[in-house]
């Protein structure tokens, strides 16, 4: 099967800082029943869908997981992804430093000045590390941790407002060591005007990691933690009775929905799911998804062009770097229908 896996794209075109306001964005209308691309702005959604479509939303939250400083006993420099806390009140961590760090050896923070003492190691040889500080881990985050921008944002160096834009305006719950993006392009008031249901997917490492499987469809994927209330499956159901259609918003909210309906039908869901969704998949929930442009070789890539079609979308990104779109989280989107 020949699958749109990769592509070539202008380096100016990853976007390094949101557009002034969340809804300025631009939006790439992918029309599967016309085969035809149309470019519109994000605040046109409303025009675009109908009174009795669904919305869906993943109310997750980013935590600051990114740490920084320097190692207590030689000065060099040191960092960290925290992906969660044990039930011991250990951090696992994803670390990078120079040499080989030894179990008791310290690491302090900056600019705070906690420290971190490494206590040994996973079989995926993340770090389990125990801070010197009482607290949980998302108390101690929220003052000594930084936004987890991704690589090719800044270098994942963040700033003071990434606080707030690396962050939808709905996010509830936290968990996500990295940012639902479909939804950052919404503000309150563009929300207003939709029919809207909330699942919950705390993204993790499991969504980015690089796929090295030599056909992509053998990729596999990392469980990620996941709920679909009662609430939200009556909300799809009305909508579904009612002709409407339900509209992900993102590939985290795409994959929690069909999560839910691997049995005969959507159900209430709470767990962790490894759903991977490639060609050719057939989706028994989602009928259309907002989501922004995605880096080559990645399984987001093929979980969009099951819905989209490799023909179409191979013909939306390439009409996007013509247009010069901006690329990736804080880039613009694309509607598929």
């Amino acid at each position: 099967m020949d699958l749109f896996f990769d592509y070539d794209l202008p380096p100016h075109l990853i976007a390094q800082h949101p557009a002034e306001r969340r809804d300025e964005s631009r939006l790439l209308v992918l029309d599967r029943t016309t085969d035809s691309l149309s470019h519109r702005s994000f605040r046109d959604l409303p025009s675009l869908l109908r009174p009795n479509d669904l919305l869906v939303l993943n109310d997750t939250k980013v935590i600051p997981a990114r740490v920084e400083g320097v190692r207590a006993n030689t000065g060099g420099r040191w960092e960290g992804l925290f992906l969660r806390e044990t039930p011991a009140g250990e951090w696992e961590l994803l670390c990078h430093t120079r040499g080989f760090a030894q179990p008791g050896e310290q690491f302090e923070l900056s600019p705070t000045g906690m420290r971190l003492t490494l206590v040994g190691r996973t079989d995926d040889r993340h770090w389990l590390m125990k801070p010197d500080r009482p607290g949980t881990a998302a108390e101690l985050l929220a003052t000594h941790g930084h936004m987890p921008l991704p690589h090719y944002i800044r270098k994942g160096h963040d700033e003071p407002a990434d606080r707030e834009r690396y962050q939808t305006v709905y996010a509830e719950r936290a968990g996500s060591v990295a940012a639902p993006t479909a939804g950052l392009h919404f503000t309150p008031e563009l929300l207003a005007g939709f029919n809207v249901a909330r699942v919950t997917l705390h993204v993790g490492l499991g969504t980015f990691a690089p796929v090295k499987a030599a056909d992509p469809r053998e990729h596999k994927l990392h469980a990620e933690w996941a709920e679909v209330s009662a609430d939200t499956v009556d909300a799809v159901k009305r909508a579904k009775a009612a002709g409407g259609r339900v509209i992900a918003v993102g590939t985290t909210s795409t994959r929690t929905l069909e999560a839910a309906a691997q049995g005969s039908e959507l159900a209430p869901f709470r767990g962790e799911t490894d759903l991977y969704i490639h060609p050719p998949y057939r989706f028994r929930v989602v009928d259309g998804l907002i989501t922004n442009f995605h880096l080559p070789k990645t399984t987001l890539l093929l979980l969009v062009q099951t819905l989209a079609g490799t023909d179409l979308l191979r013909r939306a990104y390439a009409e996007a770097v013509k247009h010069e779109y901006r690329f990736f989280s804080y880039g613009d989107a694309m509607l598929v229908m």
